[in-house]
């Protein structure tokens, strides 16, 4: 049996977090230009939140899907419904920083968390096939 080390699930996050830190920067930039209210600012006070915030988050979620998924690579279904119970979590605190730093849950928050639930639903299923496949931080347990 194999156990996945907490050293890899927090490098894991990391390496999610820096991609999903990026495609929000993205995402805030071109949802406020587009109306009309740029601002590289708040695109980097919601990127460094959701940073540092979200990989607390993302840490928990991890190691609460490792109770259910006992295989050391788990299907595509399994990857299918672990994204889907990130992407929840993570677009809800998305729209929730969002809305904060922009004083004003309106539409611009929402379409923000909409965007990046349609790129990070993508990005975090290819993420988590990709680290499927590497061995950093797999444990053999003795039976």
């Amino acid at each position: 049996m194999i156990n996945k080390s907490h050293i890899r699930s927090i490098i894991k996050g990391i390496s999610w977090r820096i991609i999903a830190t990026l495609d929000s920067f993205l995402v805030v930039i071109v949802i406020t230009c587009l109306f009309d209210q740029c601002s590289i600012q708040n695109a980097i006070k919601i990127g460094v939140i959701e940073f540092f915030l979200k990989l607390i988050i993302y840490y928990i979620h991890e190691r609460v899907w490792l109770k259910f998924i006992k295989s050391p690579t788990f299907s595509k279904q399994e990857s299918l419904l672990k994204t889907i119970s990130w992407r929840f979590i993570a677009t809800t605190t998305t729209f929730l920083i969002s809305g904060a730093i922009l004083n004003d849950f309106n539409k611009i928050a929402l379409f923000i968390a909409l965007l990046e639930l349609i790129s990070k639903f993508i990005l975090y299923y290819i993420h988590e096939r990709i680290w499927i496949k590497i061995p950093l931080g797999l444990k053999h347990k003795k039976k």
